[in-house]
């Protein structure tokens, strides 16, 4: 990939996310809580223990000390004891009620943790090197429309003429690229320039959703242009080394398997059919503390909400500073939170 990186860091209360983009286009979008389990974070380094072998699974589980069972993936030379002990990564952060994937590094002691995942700051420098972070306002005001666009299940780009959808199901990653061509343009030419604008604009924001597994893209034409095809999803795809491409069907399919790595931000944010109640807490956090840096002459703001909500949030606006207020209302349906002055 190249062209024009900026980095956003966010650091609020309970909270810090950071956000990378290109040439002004969400690329990555990194979310860190309080309360997240430092042993599950990607790239974090751990002496765990093994709890079990399942052969079946061709791997084993394994206690890393706090959060849920580790996956150890075997492959046939490797052998591995109950009770052994051992230093490993995460490879594969948890997902879907399953825990993180982990990849040995040698004989253990203790288990413990050993060296901390990278934080969000340090992640966005290796994304964004050399580009200084920009935090306040605009960093708040980025890492909102990273969320709303990485929950988003569609992208219009008019320019090309495509409409392009996007849904996780259980078993993979399903993508729609629409074409509407334009009067008077080559419909060969179009249809290329839809797939390869399409193709690009997927590899983004599935990155943006921290999305792997089996992709099954849905082409624009017939196949009869496969090879061409697949020379574009590649290249859409270039900044993956561990991307798998099968071959492109005579129904214009085309599969594809990436690496998951990180929790994706559906889970993150989610619970059931809506925002978590530690979610909408944090957006309310968030909005207050936005507030306080662009309204700095308003002696005290405060934050509105339902009882669930204020219980999260108490002690986190109260880290805001003595401006930062909070008034806990049982009249007020949750995510009906709003700021007030005063």
């Amino acid at each position: 990939m190249s062209g024009a990186v900026e980095a956003f860091l966010d650091d609020t209360p309970g909270e810090i996310r950071g956000v990378a983009t290109r040439n002004g286009r969400y690329t990555h979008l990194i979310i860190h809580r309080d309360d997240d389990v430092p042993q599950c974070r990607l790239g974090a380094r751990a002496v765990g223990r093994v709890t079990g072998v399942n052969p079946g699974l061709r791997g084993a589980f394994m206690d890393l000390g706090a959060g849920p069972p580790a996956f150890l993936p075997l492959n046939r030379k490797d052998r591995v004891d109950q009770g052994e002990r051992l230093e490993v990564v995460v490879i594969a952060e948890p997902r879907a009620g399953k825990g993180p994937v982990v990849r040995r590094l040698g004989p253990g002691r203790a288990p413990r943790l050993l060296q901390a995942a990278p934080g969000v700051a340090e992640r966005l420098q290796a994304l964004a090197p050399n580009c200084p972070l920009i935090e306040g306002v605009a960093a708040i005001d980025a890492v909102v429309e990273a969320e709303e666009e990485a929950l988003a299940g569609r992208w219009v780009g008019a320019t090309h003429g495509v409409d392009l959808a996007l849904e996780r199901t259980r078993a993979l990653v399903a993508v729609d690229i629409d074409y509407a061509p334009s009067p008077g343009r080559d419909a060969r030419q179009g249809r290329a320039a839809a797939n390869r604008e399409g193709l690009h604009q997927a590899a983004r924001l599935i990155g943006l959703r921290h999305w792997g597994g089996l992709v099954v893209i849905d082409l624009v034409g017939d196949g009869q242009d496969a090879e061409a095809q697949a020379r574009i999803a590649r290249a859409a795809f270039s900044h993956e080394p561990q991307a798998v491409f099968g071959p492109i069907s005579r129904f214009g399919l085309l599969q594809m398997s990436l690496p998951w790595r990180m929790t994706p931000v559906e889970e993150r944010l989610f619970d059931g059919g809506g925002p978590s109640v530690a979610t909408r807490a944090l957006a309310l956090v968030r909005a207050l503390r936005r507030r306080l840096l662009s309204e700095t002459t308003t002696p005290r703001l405060s934050v509105r909400c339902a009882p669930e909500e204020a219980a999260l949030a108490a002690p986190l606006i109260a880290r805001l500073g003595p401006r930062a207020g909070l008034r806990s209302d049982d009249a007020l349906p949750p995510g009906r939170g709003h700021i007030e002055e005063g």
